[in-house]
């Protein structure tokens, strides 16, 4: 029998070593190198709304979700937060970041659509950043996303997407937005009210 002791992942540990990892360097750890073994699923999950709740419990502290958002990766359809030396996993209802505000600049073309998510996180729509729009088979009600990072989107909120709407443009036979040289489309144009 092993007297190696074994290390139960918690919030704690987690938080702890993120900060580690964040006083080494400036910028996003880089999440998408580390291979650590999987500790298992920890009770966390992220709300459709952008809540983090811990147990059930929202977390309220501001920089501890931002704190966690870092260290959040994405395999395939399952969510991890990921340290070099943990890695577990979490529930995300829909997306992990929510578009709380967006700033256009220019028109046409030549328009540029910058997003500010609930975490901090700031992300610029084109080829690399795309946006996408999902329908409801039966409502038809779009749920628009930013991809912010490797595999992490963010929902746009409602207001935004209101905003976003007034500003669309027409592109063979669809209605959709430009940003950083590319037009992203949300719905065709003869399913127009």
């Amino acid at each position: 029998m092993s007297t190696e002791s074994l290390t139960t992942p918690s919030a704690d540990s987690l938080a702890a070593s993120a900060r580690a990892v964040a006083k080494q360097g400036r910028g996003l750890p880089p999440v998408q190198d580390w291979n650590p073994p999987f500790c298992g699923d920890l009770d966390m999950r992220i709300a459709r709304d952008g809540t983090w709740f811990y147990q059930g419990t929202p977390i309220t502290r501001t920089a501890l979700v931002r704190l966690f958002s870092t260290i959040l990766r994405r395999d395939g359809g399952d969510y991890f937060l990921v340290t070099p030396v943990e890695k577990v996993g979490i529930t995300v209802d829909d997306a992990p970041f929510v578009a709380v505000d967006v700033e256009a600049e220019g028109a046409g073309q030549d328009q540029t659509l910058r997003f500010e998510t609930n975490v901090g996180d700031h992300v610029t729509a084109g080829p690399e950043h795309p946006i996408r729009v999902e329908r409801d088979p039966e409502t038809g009600e779009p749920a628009p996303y930013v991809l912010v990072r490797a595999n992490l989107e963010a929902l746009i909120d409602r207001k935004s997407f209101y905003r976003l709407v007034e500003i669309g443009d027409r592109q063979d036979g669809w209605f959709g937005l430009w940003s950083g040289g590319a037009f992203f489309r949300i719905i065709p144009e003869d399913e127009l009210p």
